[in-house]
This record gives structure tokens, sequence and C-alpha cells, in this order.
């Protein structure tokens, strides 16, 4: 078996925001974010060791032209990166450094003189900095340019809608040829779906990619509705050439869904993290008619909005970070993973943080109210959202419906598949430029883990005419009253081992297609509770229904989350409690990590609701 060890924190002095983080990197070297600089008249070394999760020195010092090298002590992977990014948006140096072993950071030498922050992609709490002292160096930093516009998918309405699966090339980067993606409907994302509550909604798709992708099948993430129709890994397949059509009746116990902001995606079985790398990801708004007496902004002022990270080669062309992935293997009839990518060394990370599929892209808007529904659907990173100015974010919403009273928060923090639904009052901007961008939290709070970077830009216009108002409260949707018993642990860990394979588990197994791990009578309220053994952090995704948040180590939930969720954030050696009634339809469900390497190396099982 596999040692958990707890995760230690790493002391680490943030900038105040994006901006003038990355505007610092050129400046003289300020206060360390760590220990003590250790100064180098050349090169410089850094250490990871064993269960430390941290860089030792976190900042060192080195001539211009000098080498910085990582030795790797620990049983984890862990990389080097950059926090500043060049002219294309890529990190200034990047390096992977396997266990057990050492390697140069390649890029260091030519670095002018400066501070530079630096991050492990795999663990995103370890930061570093490293200061370059005089030398011929011309690399800086540079800050985003934000020299395309936000694309808005094109929205579709009606009760019966045809999606074909299929190649197209798409605008991702500013310049440069555009990059063949696999998509719906000709788009990354594909188009958003707009329907109104309890309505029937069927989606047609048409699997046109070529045969060596594979069958695809789709999730629509949210939702409630039967399991044929729940995108099951294993069946109910769309195979190449064939199409499948998904009903949706937008209901939950005959009652029509409250106002939500679902997503749709592929969810093949140990492929789910290489077809949505590829393409396979959009957006689905629920709209409930009732919420217009609320004057929540509106048509043009309520903007969808899908962050992703991707990763490109010299031309544009999506990077594979699948070719040299983990084989599967099996062991005692479980599936297991071995290779140097094999758990927990299998984090998908891109370069590029994206908004709706662009690089830095920027949305003029007028100086009134804004809603923002924010849709994280990177792999692997989380974000802490907020704007550079500081102005706060009214959270009215998650992505299963409105809150009871609205919550101002200074950043919200995304995990993969989370979602939330925000106001921004752009009133008192007219001619800024505002910066929607993700800053870690400081050290050892939740949120330190979150990637640093700039997203998008507002540009803020005029005043304009507003009829909306910040709600002081909504019509929340009811929530199940929770049983005192608990029904069934979910527990989620590490197991395996380098002999035979490893595997992200649940319940200290791999996923079993077969296997049913747990039975919930239809009709009944279960309280079910999710504890992570595990070193890292994990974001759990439970299919069908409409589940509540009940508690987060034996306290009460915060505001934000307490309304409805399908998705939680369980740091390490966390316990989260969640209640739901089992509506409308019986047969297999799952529940998973939304970290999709991990979701396709293990840590996955099967529910079923019965009568």
């Amino acid at each position: 078996m596999i040692p958990n060890h707890r995760l230690r924190r790493v002391p680490w002095l943030l900038g105040l925001l994006w901006l003038a983080l990355a505007l610092a990197l050129t400046a003289a070297p300020g206060s360390s974010p760590g220990a003590g600089a250790t100064a180098s008249s050349g090169s410089a070394t850094i250490v990871v060791n064993r269960g430390a999760v941290s860089f030792s020195p976190a900042t060192v010092t080195l001539g211009g032209g000098g080498s910085l090298t990582l030795v790797n002590l620990d049983t984890f992977d862990h990389t080097v990166t950059s926090v500043a990014t060049d002219t294309a948006g890529a990190p200034l140096f990047d390096v992977r450094v396997a266990a057990g072993t050492s390697a140069t950071v390649t890029g260091v030498e030519a670095l002018a003189e400066g501070a530079y922050d630096f991050f492990c992609k795999l663990h995103p709490q370890m930061r570093g900095q490293v200061r370059v002292e005089g030398g011929g160096g011309t690399v800086t930093p540079q800050l985003p340019s934000f020299d395309q516009p936000l694309a808005v998918p094109r929205e579709v309405r009606g009760a019966r809608i045809t999606v074909p699966i299929r190649e197209a090339r798409v605008r991702m980067l500013a310049s440069g040829p555009t990059t063949r993606m696999w998509t719906y409907g000709g788009s990354y994302p594909g188009p958003t779906i707009v329907r109104p509550a309890g309505r029937e909604t069927r989606v047609r798709f048409v699997h046109r990619l070529p045969r060596k992708a594979g069958a695809m099948t789709v999730h629509l993430h949210g939702d409630h509705h039967a399991p044929e129709h729940d995108g099951q890994p294993t069946t109910h397949l769309v195979r190449p050439g064939k199409s499948r059509t998904y009903d949706y009746p937008l209901t939950y116990g005959g009652l029509p869904e409250p106002s939500s902001f679902f997503f749709y995606h592929d969810h093949r079985m140990d492929r789910t993290a290489r077809n949505n790398w590829r393409g396979l990801q959009g957006m689905f708004v629920v709209e409930d008619p009732s919420e217009s007496r609320l004057r929540l902004p509106a048509g043009s002022r309520d903007v969808p909005l899908m962050i992703s990270d991707r990763s490109f080669r010299s031309d544009n062309a999506l990077t594979n970070p699948f070719a040299q992935g983990p084989r599967m293997v099996g062991h005692h009839g479980a599936m297991a993973w071995v290779g140097p990518h094999a758990p927990p060394n299998d984090a998908t990370v891109g370069t590029h943080v994206l908004v709706n599929g662009r690089h830095a892209p920027y949305l003029p808007v007028s100086a009134t109210r804004y809603r923002l529904r924010l849709l994280n659907a990177s792999h692997f990173s989380a974000y802490s959202i907020g704007l550079s100015d500081g102005r706060p974010l009214l959270q009215i919403g998650t992505g299963n419906g409105l809150l009871s009273r609205p919550v101002v928060r200074d950043r919200v923090l995304l995990g993969p598949a989370q979602r939330a639904d925000v106001i921004v009052d752009f009133h008192g901007a007219s001619g800024r430029d505002l910066v929607l961008d993700s800053v870690p939290a400081t050290a050892g709070q939740s949120g330190d883990d979150a990637r640093a970077a700039a997203l998008m830009q507002f540009r803020v216009g005029a005043e304009a005419a507003d009829p909306s108002r910040l709600p002081a409260r909504l019509p929340a949707p009811d929530l199940v009253r929770v049983p005192k018993k608990v029904s069934k642990t979910w527990t989620f860990g590490l197991d395996g081992t380098k002999e035979h394979g490893t595997f992200w588990s649940v319940n200290e197994h791999a996923y079993d297609p077969e296997r049913v791990d747990h039975r919930a009578r239809l009709g009944t309220v279960e309280r079910w509770r999710l504890r992570n053994t595990s070193d890292l952090t994990h974001y759990v995704h439970i299919h069908a229904e409409q589940w509540r948040t009940v508690l987060r180590d034996g306290k009460a939930p915060p505001p934000w989350e307490q309304g409805l969720e399908d998705t939680w954030r369980l740091e390490p050696g966390e316990v989260v409690e969640v209640a739901a009634r089992f509506e409308d339809y019986t047969g297999p469900f799952m529940i998973h990590c939304h970290m999709l390497d991990h979701e396709d190396h293990g840590m996955m099982a099967r529910f079923d609701v019965v009568r």
C-alpha cells in the first residue's frame, strides 16, 4: 500500500493581485516568500524532501546566466513552473522532475535580472522564488495583452436539438494558425443550450469524428435524468458514424428544476480526460421564468464563462499529454496503472488558461451590473477568482440553483466542475480596464493551491441605463430534511503498489462498472459522508440527485455552500457530509473525483437507485 503523508503547507508571501505580482517580477527583489535566500555567485539548487511538499529553500539567488537544479527526493513528481509568462502566454520556465531524480530547470539561464515566482503544477501550494542578479539575460515577464475578443458561444433554445460531434478549427490563441479540436457543433465550447425549467429537451448527438476516436458518451453535469441518459462510462455509447438522443425532462420530483448552470461533456471510461482536452465541453442554462421579477442582469449582461487550460505546440496545435500516459494493467481482477505518469503523478495541467476557449480575451462592458456564470472546466487546476481592483463579487447561486441570500465575496474558489453565479457591478469604472484574475490564498488557507493567472479583461465603457437590482433575498429551492444517520461513507484515497500498479480509489477499490458499491431506495433521503485520506485535494461529484451540504469537518458549511451542490472540494483529511432524496429514476449512477485523470484512473464508483 502507498502511505498517506499529510500535506504540509508552504509559507509564501503573495503579491496583492495578479497584475501587481506580474509587474513585481521585473522589479528589484523584495521580501522573501519563504525561507531565507541562498545566495550563489553562479548556480543554485532547490530540494523537495520526502513528504515535505515544499521547496527547500523557498527562495534562491543565482547570478545571471547561472543554472537552477531541482533535486526531488520525494515519492511524487514535481514541477518548477514560472508564474510569469512570455508574449505567447507560456511560462518562462517549466520543468517536470520525476520522483527520485534531479534536473536542471531550463530557461532560467536566459532570465534578465529580477525576481521570478514559481510553483509546482502538480501540487500548486508549493511555491518559491528565484532571484537573478546581474548577467546579460534578456528574457523578462510579459503581461497578457488581451488581444482577442471573448468568444460567446451561440445559443440554441429549441426543444429538439441536434449537435454534431466533429472536428473543427477553432481560434484559441490571438495570433498564428487556428487549432484543430474535437467539438460539439464546430465550436469550443460547444453551443450553449438554453431551456426553460420543466420543459422536456431532447438533444441528439451525432458522432462524426474519425473512427479511431472511438465511442463517446455525453454527461449533462448537474442535471437530474434517467441513467440511460446520464452519460454512462461503458454503456449507451455513441459510436462512430452513429447518433444517440439524450432526454432531459428538466424536472425533479415532477416539478421544474430550479434555475441552473450545467455543462455537458464527454464521460467515456478511461478516455474522459483525453476527450475533454480535445474539446468536448459545452454549457447548458436552465431558466426559471419567475426569475424575471428579481431584475437580475439579463440579455447581453448575462455572460456564461467557461475557464479551462490547454498547452500548445509552436504551430498552435494542441499538445497530447496522454501520449506518454500510464498503462492499464489488471491485478487480481482490478484495474491499476503503471508507468512514470501512473497515480499519483497523473495531473493534466495546461500552460495557457482559457476563457470560453480563448487565451486572455477581452469583453467590452458598460458601467452597469453584469451576471457572470462561472464554470471551471479544467482537468486539475483550481482558480480563486476575483477582480483586479478588489471590487466584490455578489454570489447569488451555485450551478444548481439560487442561494437563499446573496453572499458578498472578495474571491470565489472553484475547482474542476464547480460553478458559481455572481453579479459584478461596474458602476464607477468607466474608462478603466479591469482584469478577472485568479490569485491563490495565503499559505495555510483553503485555496492556497489555486492557480495564479490573468483570466480575461473587462473594458469598461460609459454608464448606461441599468434596470437590474442587487437582491437581498432569493427564491432558493427547498432543501431536504437531513436524517440523523449516515447511510454511506465514501473514502477517497490512493492504493496499489508500484510493482503491481497504482490507482486512485473509492473505498480502497478502483472503478469496476459491474460492481455496485451502494444501493439507495427510491423515494428515500440518505445522508452520505465523503472522506479524503489521500495527500491531494479532490473534487467529488455525485450524479443524479439534488444534493445539499450538511457539514464540513463537523461544522455548518459556509454561506456559499448552503444551497444545492453536486461537486465538493475535499482537502486532505477533510470530511464533508451531504444529503439528497432519490427521486424519479432507478438504475446505476456514478460518484467520482472530477479531476479527470483521477476519474480515468480508478476514482469512481457505482451506486444504484432501487425500488
